[in-house]
């Protein structure tokens, strides 16, 4: 069950990032995420000592663990588990008992519906044709029969919701992921999800809106319902994991490897044969 939600739990860091910007500074920030993180991964690498080869279990706790900076890791999680305690969590709890389930099953169709165009690019930058024809027939059905993606329809006609993007796509092209790293607002992450969080910024066609401010009020409107809707979805598994978990912050690295890995695993596995999308086939049955 942990490892199920953790898509949710790390989608709450990413969004929190997420904020309005003028074209150029959006554009900015895709670079310096990138360029951060290629730099980081670079350091990191140089500063990783692994153990002596002649002390296996100490070699592979060491390559399980693979966290050379874990001190200030430590440090970010603090930092955002206080900003959690503080002020995502109180409003996701309100967002909970204000709004009845219903309505906020259809904000989230809706906010899933609007990131398709970018699972679209990710599913065909990854050769997963057969994966882009499903989330193209999902944005179709779901944006005209469910009514701007509010009704989860697409997925009773035999094209289910997936998860991908950028850095998944990469890991298929064989780019392998680097150290563990928990960054300020982001959260749980890799060199190689960070650099595909920042070009999945670039690729969502919204970072190429105009400015104006009916476009900065429907920007900040989307932003905060995701992280509020985000952070809403895991409201008792988190704080059933800090009360259980005698090292919460070892508990969250290890469950973000198992869930990601397995994300990436799935989609290796899924090797359907491509045939005009608007012929829905089984997914692939789980391992």
């Amino acid at each position: 069950m942990r490892v199920v939600l953790f898509h949710r739990l790390t989608l709450v860091h990413r969004l929190t990032l997420v904020h309005r910007l003028t074209l150029v500074h959006r554009l900015t920030l895709v670079h310096r995420v990138a360029l951060a993180a290629l730099l980081m991964s670079g350091m990191l690498a140089g500063c990783a000592t692994p153990p002596p080869a002649d002390d296996p279990d100490a070699v592979a706790d060491f390559k399980e663990t693979n966290d050379p900076l874990e001190p200030t890791n430590r440090v970010f999680y603090d930092v955002n588990d206080a900003i959690d305690t503080v002020l995502l969590r109180p409003l996701a709890e309100a967002y909970h008992y204000a709004v009845p389930d219903r309505v906020r099953n259809g904000v989230h169709n809706a906010l899933d519906n609007l990131s398709s165009p970018v699972a679209l690019a990710d599913d065909m930058l990854a050769g997963k044709s057969r994966r882009a024809g499903d989330t193209m027939m999902r944005f179709l059905i779901n944006s005209t029969v469910g009514v701007g993606g509010i009704f989860e329809v697409a997925d009773g006609w035999g094209y289910p919701r997936h998860q991908t993007d950028f850095g998944m796509a990469m890991a298929s092209w064989g780019v392998p992921p680097g150290p563990f790293l928990y960054l300020p607002m982001l959260g749980p992450t890799d060199p190689r999800d960070a650099v595909g969080f920042g070009v999945d910024m670039a690729l969502d066609p919204l970072t190429w809106v105009g400015t104006g401010q009916t476009v900065s009020i429907l920007d900040w409107t989307r932003f905060g319902v995701s992280v509020v809707d985000a952070r809403e979805r895991v409201l008792d598994p988190m704080d059933q994991i800090k009360k259980t978990a005698l090292d919460p912050y070892g508990t969250f690295r290890s469950l973000y490897r198992q869930h990601r890995q397995g994300q990436i695993d799935k989609m290796r596995d899924d090797n359907r044969a491509t045939v005009p999308v608007w012929f829905a086939q089984p997914a692939t049955p789980a391992h």
